[in-house]
């Protein structure tokens, strides 16, 4: 298996990379966050799942080895093939798939497309104890009551998951628990 890579980045196309290494132009499916941030020319150091099929060999990249360690998880899943695993990590960080799973909200995955709800249980159900059972990953902390409301604010006013809990994390813990105070507060964490 081809664990990592790292070259000069020649062309970025709308889902994957080409990366020049040593003479060879790789291409690499990468998450839009990762992609985001690239540009040609640059160099790049990428850990990489190699995807073997009857008709083709298909690269996948990720900026962390957890980010590599979750897309190996989700293919375990049944129903869940590369691309819409690389779909998963576009949508939601690892951390926020962690924090899903501990948390048991379904609700998290079946708000990525391509996923519905029975695909999202059974996300939920596999990984359960899979991701218990990664080393050095603990459980983080329990999203309040109030919390899951705001997320659920948040999303329907049309933002990511990734940048609803961004603006959840960025709430004082000294904040008063209640809704609107908590909504307003991540609000404000948008118009900084």
């Amino acid at each position: 298996m081809i664990a990592s890579l790292s070259g000069k980045i020649i062309q970025i196309e709308p889902d994957s990379v080409v990366i020049d290494v040593g003479g060879v132009g790789l291409q690499v499916h990468i998450p839009s966050p990762v992609k985001d941030y690239m540009h040609p020319g640059e160099s790049v150091y990428l850990y990489t799942y190699l995807v073997v099929r009857q008709d083709a060999l298909t690269l996948y990249g990720f900026d962390t080895k957890e980010g590599r360690e979750y897309f190996h998880l989700l293919l375990s899943v049944n129903g869940i093939g590369p691309k819409l695993g690389l779909t998963i990590l576009s949508v939601l960080t690892p951390d926020a798939i962690r924090r899903a799973i501990f948390n048991e909200q379904a609700d998290v995955f079946s708000r990525v497309p391509g996923i519905g709800k029975k695909t999202a249980q059974k996300i939920l159900l596999y990984l359960h104890d899979r991701i218990k059972a990664i080393e050095g990953l603990e459980p983080v902390a329990m999203m309040s009551d109030v919390d899951i409301e705001v997320l659920s604010a948040l999303t329907a006013l049309g933002y990511s998951v990734v940048e609803a809990q961004a603006a959840l994390q960025s709430i004082p813990r000294e904040a008063p628990q209640d809704i609107e105070e908590h909504l307003r507060l991540a609000l404000q964490y948008f118009t900084k």
